[in-house]
């Protein structure tokens, strides 16, 4: 029996409902028909024109990504956008974006904090989309944040020291710096995000908070294949895969050694 899109939009309503998506945000069937079959589909982070080409190539007739697609309204599309690339290839786009995120059953700040090795981890009482747990035993700051970059696949990281030791450590996928005064109302010694800003920086070394920043794409990237694995035993007889063009294509350079 063929996978309808409304059949994968509706599993997605039972962890991660649209409705619990900011007011910002821009959720859901963005390109096609719910009533549409599929039989390939493809997940990924971002939907780019290569991811695109990629899908088209294996024959998907849908793109799962997490970042909207389209975010703000439409003025104009031209041959080389990505909407309008879509449509072109009759391919369809869902976006789980916010929802995901904040998700206390499966989502992006779950994922996170348990390749971070957190336990119990559940949404914080405090700030926008922040999440925490506690780890086993109280390690240094430097360990944590080489555990973060080899479960995340780091090319490499930003971190702060703090006090030195961590033990309850709050995350924030994405652009979560902001949460950094949430992070200090819980009483969190660390905070694992994917963007930071200087002042955020500043208020985190104010505070003895250790910030450990692996990157938007990296802090994110971390529920694409949990999420595939998912998809696969609620729809058996529909194949998804990982998308392999997109990534942030970031480097990093050092002067310090390991």
């Amino acid at each position: 029996m063929m996978t309808t899109i409304q059949q994968i939009l509706d599993f997605f309503e039972s962890f991660a409902p649209l409705a619990t998506a900011m007011d910002f945000d821009n959720c859901g069937l963005l390109v096609g028909d719910k009533d549409t079959p599929v039989s390939k589909v493809l997940v990924t982070l971002d939907i780019t024109a290569e991811v695109v080409k990629e899908a088209k190539e294996k024959g998907c007739g849908l793109i799962i990504s997490h970042h909207p697609v389209i975010f703000q309204p439409l003025r104009r599309m031209n041959s080389r956008s990505v909407p309008y690339l879509l449509a072109q290839a009759g391919i369809a786009a869902v976006c789980m974006h916010t929802n995901l995120d904040l998700s206390e059953k499966f989502g992006v700040n779950i994922c996170l904090g348990q390749a971070a090795g957190l336990k119990e981890v559940c949404r914080a009482p405090e700030g926008e989309c922040l999440f925490a747990g506690t780890l086993e035993e109280t390690i240094s700051v430097r360990e944590l944040a080489q555990r973060v970059m080899q479960n995340l696949a780091c090319s490499g990281l930003r971190y702060t020291e703090g006090r030195g030791t961590v033990r309850t450590v709050a995350v924030a996928s994405g652009a979560g710096g902001s949460d950094i005064f949430a992070v200090a109302a819980i009483g969190a010694d660390a905070l694992i995000t994917g963007e930071i800003k200087h002042h955020e920086i500043n208020a985190a070394n104010e505070y003895g908070i250790a910030v450990i920043d692996a990157g938007h794409f990296k802090s994110e990237d971390i529920v694409i294949n949990p999420l595939i694995a998912r998809l696969k035993e609620e729809f058996p007889s529909a194949e998804f895969t990982k998308c392999q063009t997109y990534s942030d294509k970031m480097k990093y350079l050092s002067s310090l050694s390991n």
